[in-house]
């Protein structure tokens, strides 16, 4: 009788948990140890081929039923020596992203920075910027990104959704960018 009265405490105790928290098992892992970083991804999504893609864009990953979820890493080349807090602190990243955003005559886009922040592991410094971009005639979007360098690279990992659909995603998009690791 007492073990099984344990042993339904402790499978209540585990669902209990288990639901306060985005579950990593939710999450594939994800390394490129050639171009020097790994994240984790949500179970569902697929890794795209960028053969064709914009100069830097690594990797791109979408959901297969939420078509317009997406995640990239982009790298880009930075003079020798030069620190992500070289290039400013996070607010200052963050805007002069916005600004090259917002001033592109070839884009309607319009991007409003809501948050950034800054966190260390394993020595190195990331930058966590979380926008929300306006399209013409298409869906609001909500967009969170990491930031970092290493290896005189700038490395940007970005996750976008719509909207309206940021509530439902926000902690597992959240423990996604932090996941992201430069080596």
């Amino acid at each position: 009788m007492l073990r099984s009265l344990i042993f339904t405490l402790i499978i209540i105790v585990s669902v209990t948990l288990s639901s306060c928290s985005v579950g990593v098992t939710n999450l594939q892992h994800y390394t490129n140890a050639i171009k020097g970083y790994e994240f984790l991804y949500p179970n569902g999504w697929m890794e795209v081929e960028v053969k064709n893609a914009s100069e830097g864009v690594e990797t791109v990953f979408h959901d297969l039923i939420q078509r317009s979820e997406n995640l990239s890493v982009i790298v880009s080349k930075i003079p020798e020596g030069k620190t992500l807090s070289d290039l400013g602190t996070p607010s200052e990243v963050g805007y002069r992203f916005l600004k090259q955003i917002n001033s592109d005559p070839s884009s309607d886009r319009e991007a409003e920075l809501l948050d950034a922040e800054v966190r260390e592991s394993n020595g190195k410094t990331y930058y966590t910027l979380e926008y929300e971009v306006k399209i013409p005639n298409r869906p609001e979007r909500h967009d969170i990104a990491s930031i970092a360098v290493s290896r005189n690279k700038l490395y940007t990992f970005n996750l976008s959704t719509d909207q309206k659909r940021w509530n439902k995603v926000n902690k597992l998009f959240k423990t996604v960018v932090n996941s992201f690791l430069v080596y």
